[in-house]
């Protein structure tokens, strides 16, 4: 009896991949299902394929009567169909509407969320709920927070951009949630205004345009904002995202 173990997204792309090792058509074969696929967080933490382990028949031979082909095919199991998935937060479809959820509702789905996903990756962290400008923060607390927030920031604004898709996936109204890691966001924003005052100074000195790196919508407009008022030199953003950046230069 030969037997071989394969992986797919689904469980009929891992029986396939089976078959083609074997050689082997459907009817020949008998399978187990040993691991269930998992689409995971937004398909991005969690993800796991398919595995079966796919066994191939003892064929009849030539002389073999037709009443022991009969009793040979009748032993090859029925195709087993494949469970209906698991609903999570971000699962495409469910088997009824949805409520509308209040703003609590989103609120308290954003922070389960925000919770789960810190669990999966492994970190003993809290999350605070707090309040700004009438906007939630949650407000990362603990250790290992520089995976949290990664390069410039970066992990961090992909957190929070999943988070507000589970929040608002049925709300009533939209809720705007900010995430937070011991205080990253207001440091990010020191910096930035900054760097915004010596770039302006290079700019006004050396009469040139200064151009920035490249950042996300929200930091641009930190630069922008700061130097709204100064007496020499004017900002504006060009290029395209991901890679838009500010320029400051003389004003006209």
């Amino acid at each position: 009896m030969k037997k071989v173990t394969a992986t797919g997204k689904t469980v009929e792309e891992a029986i396939q991949s089976a078959l083609q090792q074997l050689q082997a058509t459907r009817d020949m074969v008998t399978y187990h299902i040993l691991e269930e696929p998992s689409k995971g967080f937004f398909g991005l933490i969690g993800v796991r394929d398919a595995k079966v382990e796919v066994i191939l028949q003892e064929q009849p031979k030539e002389n073999e009567s037709a009443s022991a082909v009969t009793a040979e095919e009748s032993s090859v199991s029925e195709p087993v169909p494949e469970p209906e998935a698991t609903v999570s937060f971000l699962d495409e479809e469910s088997a009824e509407a949805p409520k509308q959820a209040t703003k609590v509702d989103a609120i308290r789905q954003g922070k389960a969320f925000l919770e789960e996903v810190l669990t999966t990756m492994g970190l003993k962290v809290e999350v605070e709920e707090q309040k700004q400008d009438d906007n939630p923060v949650f407000n990362i607390k603990g250790s290992g927070l520089g995976l949290i927030i990664g390069r410039r920031g970066q992990t961090l604004d992909s957190l929070q951009y999943l988070v507000n898709v589970v929040a608002n996936r049925h709300a009533d109204r939209r809720v705007r949630i900010v995430l937070d890691a011991e205080n990253y966001r207001e440091k990010r924003k020191e910096a930035l205004e900054q760097l915004a005052d010596r770039m302006a100074g290079q700019a006004a000195k050396t009469r040139k345009p200064v151009r920035l790196e490249p950042m996300n919508p929200a930091e641009r407009k930190i630069i922008h904002s700061r130097l709204q008022k100064h007496p020499k030199v004017e900002t504006f953003s060009e290029g395209t995202e991901p890679y838009r950046r500010v320029v400051i230069a003389l004003k006209r």
